[in-house]
Parts: structure tokens; sequence; C-alpha cells
């Protein structure tokens, strides 16, 4: 099988122009690079290769990253500094076989998990350094033992049902791996420890990644803070399920002369978790009727994807009585699947949310057709080139009131 010379010299070429974008911090640039060097690998490696990559390489690679969190080969790194620490001082401390630990940090060395300094001496890269908290390091604890089970189990499962498309959240790949009825929140509800792992990953999930409250994604001056009438209400915005409210904490600290209060909704289980004084903190169940009355935006991140259709509907007909027309503002920060050619971040999402709970990621058709049916407009989608989540901003559809 031959090459495309033609089409890797293509993409080395955008490679070039991408660079020269991230050197100039353009939005997009390092999502754009990203990519890039995704298709040049899949341009240059050989079938066999992507089948050992896919096969082997990258089981193998979660598979050790795993066993590092259980052992702390990442916190020994860390405190092992630029002098790095040899596989037997690791196998030391995590008492465990000297050879087993250099055949694992062997393969994280050359998964670029790890760094090796010198033969069988290890030191951590800026990943392993992140692996090393709480947050990060749950992730993998969480994705491994939980969603990992999961996609393990899919083809099964599929094989099984006749490869019909799984759109009960109590009825699918989730359940068959985990063999339980419940859906896989009221599980993780039931399962402390991957309910602690999941909402503190969640806290990482987006570090470091464009916001939308950053400037040049969402005016929130413009779109939010002018207009604001406190005749109307005191409160600026209610963030609905947002977890342990890190959104409210970022738009506080970037738009401190917000001219109301700030509301946080969840769960009593994740309520009793959060000690921030930049926000209120209340329980709230978003399928029943919104407390907080004539708010000038309410605010979901991530709530839709985690639901059928038939949920979304009723979980935005609660928000309608409680907002005022032509003042209150719905946020949804979603992912909106692009008509041709998504990223694999996108389209990992969507695979995630259908092992987890037989449902999808939309595409602006999708929703557009979903918040009609719940009575709203959209006003406009804010975005940003090969960003992965979209500021999705409607309003209440007037002809349905």
């Amino acid at each position: 099988m031959t090459q495309d010379t033609s089409q890797v010299e293509a993409i080395l070429s955008q490679l070039q122009t991408a660079g020269a974008s991230y050197k100039e911090n353009t939005p997009g640039a390092r999502e754009k690079l990203m990519s890039l060097s995704h298709d040049l690998i899949s341009s240059l490696e050989l079938p066999s290769e992507a089948i050992m990559r896919m096969g082997w390489a990258e089981p193998a690679r979660a598979a050790n990253c795993r066993t590092a969190v259980d052992l702390n080969i990442f916190e020994h790194l860390k405190q092992s500094g630029e002098a790095g620490i040899t596989a037997k001082e690791l196998a030391a401390k995590c008492s465990a076989d000297e050879v087993l630990i250099s055949r694992t940090m062997r393969h994280l060395a050359a998964m670029n998990v790890v760094s090796e300094k010198s033969e069988n001496t290890y030191s951590a890269t800026p990943l392993a350094e992140a692996l090393s908290e709480s947050r990060y390091r749950d992730g993998i604890l969480f994705l491994y033992d939980v969603a990992g089970v999961s996609f393990r189990h899919l083809p099964e499962y599929l094989k099984n049902t006749g490869y019909k498309l799984p759109t009960s959240v109590t009825d699918g790949p989730f359940q068959a791996a985990h063999k339980t009825e419940l859906s896989a929140f009221a599980w993780l509800d039931k399962t402390p420890p991957y309910l602690q792992a999941f909402n503190n990953y969640m806290s990482a999930y987006r570090f470091g990644k464009p916001s939308w409250v950053d400037p040049g994604f969402y005016p929130v001056s413009d779109r939010l803070i002018e207009g604001f009438n406190s005749d109307y209400s005191d409160v600026f915005l209610v963030d609905v399920g947002g977890g342990k409210g890190h959104d409210l904490h970022e738009l506080k600290a970037k738009y401190p002369q917000i001219p109301g209060k700030l509301i946080l909704q969840d769960r009593p289980a994740v309520i009793s978790t959060v000690s921030d004084d930049s926000f209120e903190a209340v329980s709230h169940d978003f399928f029943t009727a919104q407390p907080i009355k004539h708010a000038r935006a309410y605010y979901l991140h991530s709530i839709l994807h985690n639901w059928g259709d038939d949920d979304c509907i009723k979980i935005l007909q609660q928000l309608k009585p409680a907002m005022k027309p032509g003042y209150s503002r719905l946020l949804l920060n979603e992912i909106v699947v692009p008509r041709q050619n998504p990223t694999w971040p996108i389209t990992s999402m969507d695979q995630l949310m259908l092992v987890l709970a037989a449902i999808q990621e939309r595409t602006e058709a999708h929703l557009t057709e979903l918040l009609k049916k719940a009575g709203f407009n959209i006003v406009k989608i804010y975005s940003y080139e090969f960003g992965q989540e979209s500021l999705v901003e409607a309003e209440l559809d007037v002809t349905t009131l």
C-alpha cells in the first residue's frame, strides 16, 4: 500500500501556517495544530501500525495510567523533581515488583506520559505532573473504571440488540456493562467513590480551554450586564445544575462588576460539598419549577447533553414561567456538532454519551428544533474555530406564552 506524499506535504504546509497563528495566540490555533497533527499521523502510519496503536499501545497506556494512579507513581515522580527517580526506587516506594514497574514506566515514556531521562530513570512531563493532582487523577479513575467498562462492552451490547440505537437511559450499554437497572447518574449517586471522582474530574475537564466568559467568545457586558434591571430581580444569573460552581467562580473573577447575585443550583448531594462565598448555593431539581423569578439569565452547562429530547423539553419548560419575556435570557453551554468534519473531541464526547446514557450531542438543526418544541428561539450561537463547546443564547418564544 503506497502512501500519498502530496497529502503529507499539504498537511505539513498547513501545520506551518497554524504554527504561526499559535505563536500569535490566535484563538483556535492550538486546536488546529492538534487536529493537523492527528491528520499527519493518520497519513503516515501503516494500517498494521494503526491496528497496533488502537489494539494494544493505547489500551496499555490507559491501563498503565490506571495502575500508576493506584500506586501513586505520578506523585512520586513530581516529588523527585528534575533529577527523576529510577524504576528500582519507584518499585520500593510502591511495594511493587521492579521488573513490572520498569516495563510499565518504559511504555508510559514511549507514549509521552512520562519522560525517560536516562536508562531506567524517569521524570514527570507536564501531563504526569497534572496527573499528580486529584482532579486529573480522578479523571483516569472515573473514565477507566466507569466509562471504559461501558466502551469495552459496547460491541457485545450492540450485537445482542441487533444494532439498534440505544435510547433508554436505564437500558443501554452502561447498564449492560455494570449489571444495573439504574441510570448512570443514579448509579453514581449510590457509588460515592466514583461520584466524588466524577465531580472532581469535572472541575478539570475544561481547565485551560477557552471559556464562554473569555473576551472574544460571548459578549457578557453587551448581552447581560447592559440592560440588567434590579427592579425585575436582584439575580443576575442562575447556574442550573452547575455542579460545584466553577463557572460562576470564573464569571465573577473575570467580571467583578456584575450588578446582581449569582445563584448555583444542583442536587443536595452536590450542594452539600460546595463552599464558595462568591455565589449563593441552593438545592434544586431542574425537573421541577424554577423558583428564581425574572433573573437576567438562566445558564445550563452541559445539562442537555445528559438527557434525551423529551427530558430536555421538560427541563427547559420548567424555566419558562420564571423568565421575563424580552429580558431574561437562556444560555446553553453545549457542544454543537458541525454539519461536516467534526473534530475528534466532539465525536468522542458523542460516543461517551452513547455508552453512558444512550444519548447524543446535537447539531444546530437538532437544537433549534428541540428549543422550538420547548418554547424558545435561538438568538445566536457563539463559538470559535475548532472549539469544542459553544454558547447558545435563546429567548422565550412569546407566541407560545
